[in-house]
């Protein structure tokens, strides 16, 4: 987890990695705009619901966090592609997809890494990492200086039902809630309910199924195998990949 940058930049790739024209406003590569790789969680992937946790104040900083300016969940139109038919799989049962969270610019990443240096004030840590100080989120890899989410293909996320009416139900018991930084996260917890095991084996299942690789410290992490973008971190806001232009 990790972001934060100025100007109108919209890509910061790691130094090395790929040629000096992604540095350019909006560009993607071979001249195609940004536009032409990413679009909306709720408006690619039908029936979709979509709760951006860091756009508001429930989540671990307790704030809006940097770079989340709109409550728009982009993510990759490949990725959106695969997460189709994971939601198709899960309508056939009443259920649905709820992302929390998909694309995250690096500045929000930077983000994070402030909120680290800043003075412990206990705000959010019994919801978040009660067993664990502001250092050990980053000794545990819970919060890193550079995210997968930033390069556009991964998602956290849960399953819910899906009432009479096409509005959203409740969230599937999966043991701890979203971004519970815990060992109890980790989705071997040998000490889940069957109820909640099964459903996290549902999920993890299911992504896996449609392209999705797991990352086994949280049930709600996941990211595309063949990611389009796998050596570039952007850095547009919520606004959209067309932002500075």
């Amino acid at each position: 987890m990790p972001g934060k940058g100025g100007g109108t930049r919209l890509i910061r790739p790691l130094a090395g990695f790929l040629p000096a024209l992604l540095l350019c406003c909006g560009i993607a590569r071979g001249g195609e705009s940004l536009a032409d790789h990413f679009v909306r969680v709720d408006q690619a992937v039908p029936g979709v619901f979509v709760d951006l946790r860091y756009h508001g104040g429930d989540n671990f900083l307790g704030r809006p966090v940097d770079g989340y300016q709109e409550h728009r969940c982009w993510i990759t139109r490949k990725a959106a592609e695969a997460l189709t038919g994971a939601q198709e799989d899960l309508q056939r049962f009443g259920l649905a997809l709820k992302v929390f969270d998909a694309y995250r610019p690096q500045r929000a990443v930077d983000d994070f890494l402030r909120w680290i240096a800043e003075p412990e004030t206990g705000r959010t840590r019994e919801a978040h990492y009660p067993s664990l100080t502001k250092a050990e989120l980053i000794e545990g890899d819970y919060i890193a200086p550079r995210s997968g989410h930033s390069r556009g293909s991964s998602v956290d996320l849960t399953i819910v039902r899906v009432r009479r009416d096409g509005s959203m139900g409740a969230e599937l018991d999966m043991g701890t809630p979203f971004d519970f930084f815990d060992p109890a996260s980790r989705s071997e917890n040998p000490d889940l309910s069957v109820r909640q095991r099964a459903n996290r084996l549902l999920l993890r299942t299911l992504m896996e199924k449609h392209g999705f690789a797991h990352y086994p410290e949280e049930w709600w992490h996941f990211t595309l195998r063949d990611e389009p973008f796998p050596r570039t971190w952007f850095y547009f806001s919520t606004a959209g990949p067309s932002e500075g232009k």
